[in-house]
């Protein structure tokens, strides 16, 4: 099967209810919090994309079973700092980010050597934000230049940390957090302002964790050697995954779609205040809370007339997976779009900063760049009819969707390559797509 796909022609308007896939980040987190959990965890609409059945591989090799029974996941833990292991092992972490980082935080009390890998995008990413801490904690890791591939090797022996977490990754926050748990004392992190998963599920399964929210910074105190009873978890639909279907019907004519059950944590939806602020009119219907976290149904129309934005650099940590596809939408907005202080993308699966703005020049875009601060110039005309391949993007998922959306907005003939890279975050890409009325060969 070729590993591309063809777009000849815009989508027409349409008037849709969807799903979309399930919260990734939240997928990844059930699976290693229920490898923990004393008892049988069952967990419903776990997202079966690459990233997570990595996630699932990697407990089985540490000795957790699992089973699955029509859309329900049932994961078998023995409780805090219950890995087992007859042998050294190697886990592959493929092209996730989070897996690596979170599960690195579980294994600082083995007592069996563990070697961790991944694809060759994430072998290029830097490990050192997870690394110092470990080290901190008093953990045996070895590491050549901070990269993949890494050795642990835990010990008995580990101290509570006081950690300042400047960067505002998500993942370097909760590696600490897990390490936490296998740590006699109190660990506590000062940590800026990032997507807050981790914290609201240890909440929701009544693990002492205390947190103080001061200006851009979070408080944490996690008391470890607790143990905490099996759960049960219905993942709610991912805002990353719903964010393409939302430019998708902005930048479309004469249509409005309605997805179903996503997950609103605040600390997510940077995308839909941005959006908002250009004028797209983004509502959220039947909201709730389930087990911490918010939920709601997002009501979106097309809009003719997108304005400019100056970027709130506040707004970054709560969109800085989204902001490929929002410079999509700041592409056909009226004005100059400024974004501010976005080197934390070029942190990614791939330099998404220098990518994106790659991207955007490609489809005719006035860009002008100032380190990581960029200006986008708005086209509210912009409309093509060129023949686009889009091919050396890494193999990136979220250009791989990026182009998939303006060629159906934009128009022009797109040769789209690397359509397995879907695999990573959302395999049903395509196919909600084609249900909504695109043509895709």
């Amino acid at each position: 099967m070729p590993n591309h796909i063809i777009i000849k022609k815009r989508i027409k308007n349409f008037s849709k209810q969807i799903k979309v896939s399930s919260d990734k980040s939240i997928s990844i987190r059930v699976v290693l919090l229920a490898s923990q959990a004393v008892g049988r965890s069952k967990i419903s609409n776990l997202l079966e994309s690459e990233d997570v059945l990595n996630s699932l591989k990697a407990i089985k090799k540490l000795g957790i079973k699992y089973i699955k029974k029509k859309n329900t996941y049932f994961i078998d833990g023995f409780g805090v700092n219950g890995f087992t292991s007859k042998k050294n092992i190697t886990i592959n972490a493929g092209n996730s980010g989070t897996l690596a980082r979170l599960i690195l935080g579980l294994l600082i009390k083995t007592n069996f050597s563990v070697k961790l890998i991944g694809d060759k995008s994430l072998s290029r990413r830097d490990f050192s934000r997870v690394i110092k801490p470990l080290k901190l904690f008093g953990v045996n890791i070895k590491s050549k230049n901070n990269l993949l591939p890494i050795e642990i090797l835990g010990t008995k022996y580990l101290r509570p940390i006081n950690y300042y977490e400047s960067i505002g990754s998500a993942q370097v926050k909760s590696c600490i957090i897990l390490s936490a748990l296998n740590t006699p004392g109190i660990t506590k992190i000062n940590a800026k302002k990032s997507r807050n998963h981790t914290e609201l599920m240890l909440k929701f399964l009544n693990y002492p964790i205390k947190i103080k929210k001061e200006n851009n910074f979070d408080k944490i105190s996690v008391t470890g050697l607790r143990q905490f009873n099996a759960f049960n978890y219905d993942v709610p639909g991912d805002i990353s995954s719903a964010s393409f279907f939302i430019v998708l019907t902005i930048l479309s004519e004469k249509s409005n779609l309605i997805i179903k059950n996503v997950n609103i944590n605040p600390s997510r939806t940077g995308i839909i205040i941005i959006l908002n602020k250009m004028g797209a009119g983004i509502q959220l219907r039947n909201k709730k809370t389930y087990n911490g976290e918010k939920v709601a149904d997002i009501f979106i129309t097309s809009k003719k007339n997108l304005k400019s934005i100056n970027c709130p650099s506040k707004l970054n940590s709560a969109a800085i997976d989204e902001f490929l596809i929002i410079f999509l939408a700041a592409a056909k907005a009226k004005g100059i779009s400024r974004f501010k202080d976005l080197g934390e993308m070029n942190k990614k699966e791939s330099k998404r900063l220098d990518l994106g703005i790659k991207f955007l020049r490609l489809i005719g875009i006035k860009v002008k760049r100032f380190k990581n601060d960029i200006n986008i110039y708005g086209n509210p005309n912009l409309i093509l009819s060129k023949n686009f391949e889009i091919k050396n993007f890494l193999k990136d998922h979220r250009i791989f969707f990026l182009s998939c959306i303006a060629a159906l907005t934009l128009g022009g003939k797109w040769k789209i390559n690397d359509k397995d890279s879907i695999k990573t975050s959302f395999p049903n890409f395509l196919k909600i797509l084609k249900n909504i009325g695109a043509e895709i060969n």
